[in-house]
């Protein structure tokens, strides 16, 4: 590194380089380096400056800025408040430096600190174990009006066990919804959880307190994270990517007819790839395993009349779902500790 050092001022950094199989970023590094060791040498050598301020004259200043007068504003007022009485005694700047060494300069308001919010994990082995809702808009007949689409969800599933729509998005709709869909499907206390995003109706009093009398757990995603909600995501995708879905509804009674054989078309017709691609209705009132039954029957019987058509191989229905997850938890790759084994001398 001397050596480049000492031929680049007459060939230049790059020939130098060159020269020596060098890496000029290596020596940048080592110019950066020597400089900061040498700043940092300056300042701890640097004197006191001749023109600062004295100790009297800092508790003077101090004074003033810490005095009942001028305890609650900020140094620009109080500097023009004493220069139009006619005294001066610093600069904005030097009492802004005063106020830092004596750990008062800072922000004065009670300003909300956001706590660290937990990703949400949440398992379904069977149906009506965890139920996910959200509230979507639906363009209403003329630009800037719109209707509100409720929909709870089952993810274990897929069925959508109650939807609702509405002209605005309240938390007593919310409530009477949730209230109506839990009896609706007699769920028993303490085997249901609710999942939401954190939209003012999920996060309300009312909601709340309808969970705690009907014993539902309740859980938020994290803000600004929708992943953490995939499932009514998904089904709202699905609801505004299918072609008669319109642009606009004429009225809130042509977008609950609408709603209507969607969800019809939805929980009996449509197939899902991860509930083997079957109907949210079959999955949901446990008719699946007679469905897969059914069609291993009928794979059985085209593997007995075509074999090469398949390799040899018997195909097989599409597997059904034993968890659903909401935030799988994150596999630990570390490896586990060896413990060493002990040798016994004879």
């Amino acid at each position: 590194m001397q050596a480049v050092t000492e031929l680049a001022p007459r060939v230049g950094l790059q020939a130098a380089c060159r020269a020596f199989t060098q890496n000029r970023a290596a020596v940048y590094r080592d110019r950066a380096r020597r400089r900061g060791v040498v700043s940092r040498r300056v300042l701890a050598a640097r004197p006191r400056p001749p023109l600062a301020f004295s100790t009297a004259e800092q508790d003077l200043l101090l004074g003033l800025l810490d005095s009942e007068r001028f305890a609650d504003l900020a140094p620009a007022t109080i500097f023009a408040t004493l220069l139009d009485e006619g005294c001066y005694h610093g600069s904005i700047r030097t009492m802004y430096r005063l106020l830092a060494a004596q750990n008062q300069a800072g922000d004065r308001r009670n300003q909300r600190i956001h706590p660290a919010y937990t990703k949400p994990e949440l398992l379904a082995i069977r149906p009506n174990e965890v139920w996910s809702w959200d509230i979507t808009k639906l363009k209403g007949p003329a630009k800037w009006t719109c209707f509100h689409l409720y929909v709870i969800l089952d993810i274990f599933s897929r069925y959508v066990v109650g939807w609702m729509v509405a002209h605005r998005e309240a938390a007593e709709l919310a409530e009477q919804l949730i209230a109506d869909t839990v009896a609706k499907q007699n769920i028993a206390p303490g085997t249901l959880t609710l999942h939401a995003d954190r939209g003012t109706s999920m996060r309300s009093k009312p909601v709340a307190a309808l969970l705690i009398d009907l014993d539902v757990a309740k859980t938020h995603s994290r803000p600004h994270v929708s992943d953490d909600n995939p499932f009514s995501e998904a089904q709202f995708r699905t609801l505004k990517y299918r072609p008669d879905f319109p642009p606009r509804f004429g009225s809130i009674e042509d977008a609950r007819l609408h709603c209507q054989a969607f969800f019809h078309w939805y929980n009996t017709a449509h197939r899902h790839s991860g509930i083997g691609l079957m109907s949210p209705d079959v999955v949901h009132y446990g008719r699946a395993v007679a469905l897969t039954a059914q069609r291993t029957v009928t794979l059985d019987a085209a593997f007995a009349a075509h074999p090469a058509r398949f390799k040899g191989v018997a195909p097989r229905p599409p597997n059904l779902p034993t968890a659903v997850w909401i935030n799988p938890p994150t596999k630990d790759t570390t490896p586990p500790a060896i413990t060493p084994k002990c040798s016994l001398n004879s």
